[in-house]
């Protein structure tokens, strides 16, 4: 490789000059080498190396040529940052600073100008500088970026004693001492976090910038050259910083991560650290997998890749705690404070009193984490207690689990008042929780490839733990005032826990996870030495942790018969609020765009109503027929201040279908009938208003009967940017339509400027007046991450004999326009829609249809239904592909 570049460097210089064409030609060839060697499996070490020293004869051949040696008393080429590492992949850029020892005159700028336009020319990508030591020194106190650049620089051509005079100028004790660094850097980690949500777990996690990933490593590497002077990993292991599997560990997970990397900038063809969705299957197909019968080849490769970041920021947190231990707390006086025979607080970290502790007395593992959790003065675990954690995974074996002390010490860490949460993720990122616990192992590191899920099954378990935690916290309170109430309700907060921990813990065997999850959480309840009831209550947690999100979100939970069908499910008021509870923190812990008040009204809702079922008997509920009367008569109350007599009313009333009233609050009946006859004689009247709590809109289309209404109105919303998430459609008996939209903006929030809802009323009316089916095109472009996935619709019937109605079900690929697509090949077969549930879950829609045909029955023609699926099919995937 390196002959080839030094032929191509000899054949570009003619008595011409310079050429360009020769040595970008040598370039290719030379990078098309180290790909093949790449594919070949040559160490990735030695890749990285073989780049750096490729740019370095580029650059130096170049050098002499554009530069020449008149300048050489004066001038240095410094390689900077990665490059200065010798640590190049495919899309890195070549930083550089050119080091002089005064300021260029106008001849030096022109030819350095000529040397950079070159490179560029060749095809490099160059980032560089031009500074005095003067400069470097007055730039570099003042940005701790710029001085990160600056220490990891190396001299490729030009006068050395110039490049040590630098060096020099930027020591330690000079500028930045290794305790300012260190905290600068630290506070730049923490910053950095954050902007990943404080998570390694994202879909698409980026490599180099995400927690675990190649900036964390490097950030090991900047502190330990600032305060040893070492220039590899290899010379901590020397210096006794870290031990020779430590470094190991860290050095296999960096080699993975640039293999990723490398492989990510090849296909990208460009610099690309976020593993986005357009590339992971390609990714995985070219690093080896192949699916399972469970798992997807993308998932087993996203796996390994988070399973990698997670050990390297377990080595991330201990190695910068003993950075912290030598460099900021040197100088301080050691607090000691004895805790046991077994512990210490020293500095108000918890340390183990001998080497030996956790070979003498395993149970001490367990009892780390919950002294952690109580100690009032304790600000975490020292470094070589972090490092005797790891060295002693060893010992949590069959024996250890079932050892009683050790089983009531972590129920005592599940109960524990405060500080749960930050154990139960130390023990997961300490390794000790999936030792514990062998199936969480399984699920550590998993991702499901879909935008639904937005986090790994570990780390949503985690969260979903936290969410339940908050429930029953005092500061928040004013974010949860429900849940907060309903969890001052539990009998044994701890068993909603243990449920949140086993609830997703069988992901990616096959089979229902739910029940899976359920046998796991049983044995582990035994094990734990819970009662009987308490065991019962775990499993049922576990096994139905769907049932209620489900149901509200699916089914139509204003048919009393499906919320006693679900109280039946249920069982008691007990349950009742530890489903709910759980079901609020899993929903919420899957994805930071998934919940939402109108999920939050949903669940409400259907919690409200089956307490109302329990509470009075679920074999003793009030039939269909009572709950209409009751809801009939509460909607005449509420119109008493309405310039309208009952008989008024009671004529309108006697129009509407009985479903009617069991799917509006009194309030919107009110509403409904204060815009029919406060406009006598119009055919068409559309009326919007906000639903303050829920953060939507609602829109009611009273209008002639016609099958393509809900084409039209659907058509027309979507056009506007909006969305629908729920449709109550009614016709009366004599052929008006009755509609409500729930509709919110493209920013999920409720329409509220004037002049957007004018426009939505006047473009309603106007398509609903032509009568027929609407037939405008979507002109928004389906989002990229959406285009990563191919879903295949599916479409699934079921016979409602009970309501008289058939029940469609579409999964499908989230796309913009789908619903105006669904309902256009709906009305086109003259069936008519009730009902409809809108669901978007990630990249998949998720919607219920409730249809009837045209004279109000449920759909019995299997032909018909037959050339509904297959129209249905063919219309969505016409809709895809344009």
């Amino acid at each position: 490789m390196l002959q080839t570049i030094d032929d191509a460097l000899s054949r570009a210089l003619t008595v011409e000059g310079l050429q360009v064409a020769p040595i970008s030609a040598g370039l290719n060839q030379s990078n098309e080498r180290i790909y093949q060697d790449f594919d070949r499996g040559v160490s990735i070490q030695e890749l990285v190396h073989q780049k750096s020293e490729l740019i370095d004869r580029i650059l130096k051949f170049c050098c002499k040529h554009f530069i020449g040696e008149k300048y050489s008393p004066g001038f240095s080429l410094v390689a900077v940052g990665g490059y200065g590492r010798c640590e190049l992949l495919p899309g890195s850029d070549i930083d550089l600073m050119i080091l002089l020892d005064r300021k260029p005159g106008k001849s030096l700028e022109e030819e350095i100008s000529t040397y950079l336009t070159f490179l560029w020319d060749i095809g490099l990508e160059v980032g560089h500088s031009v500074r005095t030591v003067k400069d470097c020194v007055r730039e570099g106190k003042s940005d701790v970026t710029v001085i990160t650049n600056m220490i990891e620089s190396r001299l490729i051509c030009g006068n050395e004693k110039l490049y040590e005079k630098f060096q020099k100028a930027i020591a330690p004790t000079r500028m930045w001492s290794s305790r300012k660094f260190f905290e600068a850097k630290l506070r730049e980690q923490h910053n950095r976090h954050l902007r990943y949500n404080d998570t390694a777990y994202n879909l698409e996690p980026n490599i180099k910038e995400g927690p675990g990933g190649l900036r964390d490593i490097q950030i090991i590497g900047w502190v330990a050259k600032r305060h040893f002077g070492a220039r590899s990993f290899r010379e901590l292991v020397d210096h006794e910083f870290i031990t020779e599997a430590e470094y190991e560990l860290l050095n296999a997970g960096q080699n993975h991560l640039w293999r990723v990397r490398f492989a990510l900038h090849r296909l990208a063809e460009r610099r690309e650290d976020r593993l986005l969705f357009d590339y992971q299957k390609q990714l995985a197909i070219d690093f080896g997998f192949e699916a399972g019968p469970h798992n997807l080849a993308i998932e087993q490769f996203m796996q390994q890749y988070y399973r990698t970041i997670m050990d390297l920021e377990r080595l991330n947190e201990m190695l910068l705690q003993i950075f912290r231990e030598e460099i900021l707390l040197t100088d301080k006086q050691k607090k000691l404070t004895i805790i046991n025979d077994r512990f210490v607080l020293r500095n108000n970290f918890i340390e183990a009193r001998t080497p030996e502790i956790f070979r003498q007395h395993p149970p001490a593992l367990v009892e780390l984490f919950l002294l952690v959790s109580t100690h009032p003065h304790c600000e975490g675990v020292t470094a070589s207690t972090i490092r005797l954690v790891r060295e002693h995974l060893y010992l949590v074996d069959e024996e250890f689990r079932s050892n009683d002390e050790v089983n009531h010490l972590f129920m005592q860490l599940m109960g524990a008042p405060d500080g749960m949460t930050h154990q139960m993720r130390r023990m997961n990122s300490y390794g000790f929780l999936a030792r514990y616990i062998p199936a969480f192992g399984k699920i550590t590191g998993r991702m499901q490839y879909d935008l639904f899920h937005a986090y790994t099954v570990d780390q949503h378990t985690i969260f979903v733990i936290r969410n339940l935690r908050r429930f029953a916290l005092e500061k928040h309170q004013d974010e949860f005032p429900f849940c907060n109430l309903v969890y001052s309700k539990l009998g044994n907060p701890c068993l909603l826990y243990l449920a949140a921990l086993f609830h997703d813990i069988a992901k990616g065997r096959g089979g229902d996870h739910s029940l899976l999850g359920a046998d796991e959480a049983t044995q582990f309840c035994l094990q734990h030495k819970l009662n009987r009831k308490e065991i019962r209550i775990v499993s049922q947690l576990v096994r139905d942790h769907l049932l209620m999100s489900v149901t509200a979100q699916r089914k139509d939970i204003s048919d009393p018969d499906v919320v006693r069908e679900f109280a039946r499910q249920v069982g008691s008021m007990n349950m009742l609020n530890y489903l709910y509870l759980l079901t609020v923190a899993d929903i919420r812990s899957t994805n930071p765009n998934l919940w939402n008040n109108w999920k939050d009204a949903l669940l409400k809702q259907l919690y409200h109503s089956t307490k109302h079922v329990i509470r009075r008997g679920i074999d003793n509920a009030p039939d269909i027929e009572e709950i209409i009367q009751e809801n009939r008569d509460a909607a005449f109350e509420a119109m008493t201040d309405l310039p309208y007599n009952r008989d008024q009313i009671n004529i309108l009333f006697e129009e509407l279908p009985g479903d009617y009233f069991l799917r509006h609050h009194p309030l919107e009946i009110k509403w409904h009938v204060h815009t029919i006859l406060g406009n006598p004689g119009q055919q068409t009247l559309v009326n919007i208003r906000q639903a303050k709590y829920t953060k939507t809109t609602k829109v009611f289309v009273y209008s002639d009967e016609c099958s393509n209404v809900f084409s039209q109105v659907t058509g027309t919303l979507g056009s506007l940017g909006l969305s629908i998430l729920n449709a109550e459609i009614f016709t009366t008996s004599n052929d008006k339509v009755m509609d409500t939209f729930i509709i919110q903006d493209h920013n999920n929030q409720a329409v509220t400027d004037p002049e957007t809802i004018q426009q939505i009323e006047q473009s309603l009316i106007e398509a609903l007046k032509s009568n027929s089916i609407y037939r405008g095109v979507s002109n928004k472009r389906t989002p990229r991450r959406l285009k990563a996935f191919n879903r295949p619709t599916k479409i699934h019937f079921e016979q409602d004999y009970l309501n008289s109605r058939t029940v469609m079900e579409i999964s499908s690929m989230d796309m913009p326009g789908l619903l105006s697509v669904i309902a256009n090949v709906i009305a086109a077969l003259e069936i008519n829609i009730t009902h409809a549930k809108i669901s978007t879950l990630g990249e998949v829609i998720d919607d219920i249809f409730y249809l009837t045909t045209a004279d109000g029955k449920n759909i019995t023609d299997q032909s018909l239904l037959d050339q509904l699926e297959a129209n249905m099919k063919e219309a969505l995937e016409a809709r895809k592909a344009a």
